[in-house]
């Protein structure tokens, strides 16, 4: 027995007391094994209170990210179900990277407390202090065409926001091509980077970096105007892993959608997200700063810019 059941069994009674003789019955194991289970939920980091006549009851969970927390938490058939915790790293892009290379399947993930050298779109670093963010790397093989790969991004970025909302209740908006924005703040950076034969997408590690639970001292003194937290917008602080969850559970359900429909549904929900459409906008890009007013998004994910001279032209988010 893992203890993933009996911490569910645990959470399900929201704070009250579950006796050894129910846990023992529901698990199909003596009550010998479930009170050694409960030793290692504790080792984990987990407050159990045990009263005699009582049972047991969850007083409180750990501060650091638990992988067993995670699987209990999950509702996904595929996305974060190998998962690869880690207390700090250079980078979760770096060593997925290395674990796709080695076969790791679509869905796997690396999540760490800390990075070091966090990066996002074009070089720039990513603040990412200890215990306070959701910073991790998921994996995609969506095997498509290269000319499909633009697309990716804005998925994500939909996806994403929508895992924010069914966690936090906090409404995001989206900024081309995949930064997500709280109160004109930025919230939550997605990086995506892939790898390519034949002209077609082998894999796409997919970095989504969120500012979950910092404070405005965390940040450093340029990005204060810039930038916010889930935690700074709503008052309270986020739960993490249930954060994850969901941010997993939207992410499969509209990846899977994609792979059906197409482009198309994640068009018009990237649309409907967007901060920016019918709005001037100035956009870096490797070839340089595009200026213009955006209309909305092309077929294959470009983003389409009325120039001044009213010529409209795609615009496109490039994968690494």
């Amino acid at each position: 027995m893992d203890g993933t059941l009996l911490l569910k069994l645990l959470e399900e009674a929201e704070g009250g007391f579950v006796s050894g003789e129910a846990l023992s019955r529901r698990l199909g194991v003596s009550r010998t094994a479930v009170w050694k289970q409960i030793r290692k939920l504790e080792e984990e980091g987990y407050a159990i209170e045990a009263v005699p006549r009582l049972g047991y009851r969850l007083a409180g969970k750990p501060r650091r990210l638990s992988p067993l927390a995670l699987e209990a938490a999950l509702r996904t058939a595929r996305f974060g179900r190998q998962a690869r915790f880690y207390e700090c790293v250079g980078s979760t892009q770096d060593i997925l990277h290395e674990w796709a290379r080695e076969g790791a399947p679509e869905g796997a993930l690396v999540i760490a407390e800390r990075q070091t050298s966090g990066r996002g779109r074009m070089g720039r670093s990513w603040v990412s202090p200890a215990g306070k963010g959701v910073w991790m790397s998921l994996l995609l093989r969506p095997e498509l065409p290269l000319a499909r790969a633009p697309q990716l991004p804005l998925l994500a970025s939909v996806a994403i926001a929508r895992g924010i909302k069914t966690a936090t209740g906090l409404a995001v908006s989206v900024k081309w091509p995949n930064d997500l924005m709280l109160d004109g703040r930025k919230v939550c950076g997605v990086l995506l980077e892939s790898s390519a034969e034949n002209e077609r997408l082998v894999y796409v590690v997919t970095g989504i970096g969120i500012s979950a639970n910092l404070d405005p001292e965390d940040f450093p003194e340029e990005l204060k105007e810039k930038a916010t937290s889930l935690k700074t917008a709503s008052g309270r602080e986020t739960d993490r892993i249930g954060l994850i969850a969901a941010v997993l559970e939207a992410f499969e359900e509209l990846y899977d959608l994609y792979r059906e429909k197409g482009f198309a549904p994640v068009r018009l929900m990237w649309e409907a997200l967007a901060e920016s459409l019918h709005r001037p906008v100035e956009l870096r890009t490797p070839a340089g700063i595009v200026r213009g007013t955006a209309r909305g998004l092309d077929d294959s994910g470009g983003l389409l810019v009325e120039r001044e001279d009213g010529t409209i032209a795609p615009v496109y988010s490039i994968l690494l």
